[in-house]
């Protein structure tokens, strides 16, 4: 079992032009509550089922394998299409580290986050002009959170 350390921001420029070569990914959630989230992820033509324990702080245990195809497809197949996630990433290097890019479509569009992976919890990093508002902690904008409640749903006070 692996770690993932990772920041995620809203992104508050335009990025088009910096965005090259996206990967097209759809995921869905099969359990999301307090203890995992257990995710299959089509990117490209590659799939993944992934196994992500609960956050402490910006550290969250993660268990990754690749998976057929077709058992993939056929997975997210069954759960309503509604709730699948729809983005394209894109990675941009930015200070020494690989940014990725998130823009979602679907009922999600409009949404553009930024991650950053870290190699512990407290690296720095320069952040890019094009972040804002740091959303690491903020549920609404974890991806399960959006396969349940995506941002075309919210009000404007959110």
């Amino acid at each position: 079992m692996s770690f993932e350390i990772e920041r995620r921001f809203l992104v508050c420029q335009d990025v088009g032009r910096l965005c090259r070569n996206g990967d097209r990914i759809v995921q869905g959630y099969f359990s999301f509550d307090r203890q995992s989230r257990i995710r299959i992820r089509i990117r490209n033509d590659s799939a993944f089922l992934t196994i992500k324990g609960p956050r402490q702080g910006i550290i969250r245990s993660e268990f990754e394998s690749n998976v057929p195809l077709p058992l993939a497809a056929a997975m997210l197949s069954r759960l309503p299409p509604e709730t699948l996630i729809e983005k394209v990433r894109y990675t941009l290097p930015y200070a020494g580290l690989a940014w990725e890019i998130d823009v979602f479509g679907g009922l999600n569009a409009g949404l553009v986050v930024a991650e950053v992976e870290l190699s512990h919890p407290e690296q720095e990093i320069i952040l890019p002009h094009w972040v804002g508002r740091e959303i690491t902690y903020d549920a609404r904008y974890g991806n399960s959170s959006l396969s349940v409640e995506p941002v075309s749903s919210w009000t404007q006070a959110a």
